[in-house]
């Protein structure tokens, strides 16, 4: 029993155990299918908002083309499934049996050579996280290693999030163009339309969140933690105690892109296509309010703050249409000025403390009473002066 209170008081263990709680039990149990597939859609954003968290929070580092890497895990996940719906039996019709619809209707008459390896789940399994790691390490490494940062590493990322959505676009034969990858059915086989598969997506994809969450809270409390938290206050310091500093902003940059194209690739299994939309500088600058929102030093936080973001605007477009934006706008500014730390810091600076005194004073009551009970009795205090004997406490 011991070892067990020791192991829940351990840091952020509670906050974890109830986000759990939240999305493996309540949500599927008050939510019908349609509303559980949503927030499962909500929760491929908080990937890249524990990202984020990592990577602004911790490392210090602000990027606003987080939205690169989660279409590019998107679209690797929507390469292979695409492929799946395009055998020849299922498009027989097009002038070129075989191969994507949009590269049918672009006159491609072959599949190009680059596509080929996404015919295996394994390789677009390893590419989800590989080709966002890839591409986050050539841009992090260029820039870290000229000590490029701030605000100008911050605008170098919205040019590499408008360059890839240009290219997507423009390279409409190869990659669907401003219209995406759609009617994404199967992988291997599963038909991801039917109701049983869209919970076990929806627990697939939050049981690999909260496994993210784990790791990256393991992280945090490692030497690798300590030194991006150093990064961040003191850069100077660590770069002249003997450590890399850019080979660990590197580091870092990578995690977050590869945790993002997870929830890319989670995104294109949930929702059934994938488009150049979330990949542009608007929808990264809202990636980026999600973490603000939930606590850019809390991944439970990032989690919480992408649910009620995404369920806001959700429930804004749905019931006001003609003002939702000036709602969103309201509720970004409403959350921030209230909450400088985001609603991990409502957890921190006002609940916990509420919560803490509130056991304190129990405690001290309980304390009290006991005291009462075997404080000793005076044998002549037992008749009042009225006469009357009373008994002892």
């Amino acid at each position: 029993m011991t070892s067990i209170k020791t192991f829940l008081k351990q840091p952020g263990l509670t906050g974890f155990i109830i986000l759990a709680g939240i999305l493996l039990i309540v949500f599927p149990a008050c939510f019908d299918i349609f509303r559980l597939n949503l927030i499962g859609k909500y929760l491929t954003y908080a990937f890249v908002a524990i990202g984020l968290v990592m990577l602004w929070g911790w490392g210090g580092v602000l990027s606003l083309g987080q939205g690169v890497f989660f279409g590019l895990g998107g679209y690797c996940m929507a390469m292979f499934l695409k492929l799946e719906a395009s055998d020849p039996i299922t498009t027989k019709i097009q002038s070129t049996p075989g191969i994507p619809d949009f590269m049918d209707w672009n006159q491609l008459t072959a599949l190009p050579i680059w596509w080929e390896p996404f015919h295996s789940l394994t390789f677009t399994f390893i590419a989800v996280i590989g080709v966002p790691v890839i591409l986050a390490f050539i841009v992090s490494y260029a820039m870290f290693k000229r000590r490029v940062g701030g605000v100008y590493f911050a605008i170098i990322t919205q040019a590499v999030s408008l360059i890839l959505m240009t290219l997507i676009i423009g390279l409409q034969g190869y990659t669907g163009g401003v219209n995406g990858m759609t009617d994404l059915k199967t992988m291997a086989g599963w038909d991801t339309r039917t109701d049983s598969a869209k919970i076990i997506l929806y627990y697939a994809c939050a049981g690999t969140l909260l496994l993210c969450v784990l790791i990256g809270t393991w992280m945090q409390r490692s030497k690798f933690g300590t030194l991006l938290l150093a990064m961040k206050d003191k850069e100077d310091r660590v770069r002249f105690s003997g450590y890399d500093v850019s080979m660990f902003k590197v580091a870092v940059f990578c995690l977050a892109a590869g945790v993002s194209g997870i929830g890319g690739a989670f995104f294109a299994l949930q929702v059934g296509f994938m488009s150049p939309s979330f990949v542009g500088i608007v929808p990264s600058i809202e990636l980026v309010i999600l973490c603000a929102v939930g606590g850019r030093m809390s991944l439970v936080g990032a989690v919480y703050g992408s649910l009620l973001v995404n369920a806001a605007k959700t429930l804004f477009s749905e019931s006001f249409p003609d003002l939702w934006l000036f709602l969103m706008a309201a509720l970004f500014i409403g959350v921030t000025m209230a909450f400088p730390l985001g609603l991990a810091g409502l957890w921190d600076e006002k609940i916990k403390p509420w919560w803490k005194k509130r056991n304190e004073d129990r405690l001290a009551l309980r304390n009290r009473l006991k005291e009462l009970e075997n404080e000793p009795v005076d044998p002549s205090a037992h008749t009042t002066s009225t006469g009357i004997e009373r008994s002892p406490v």
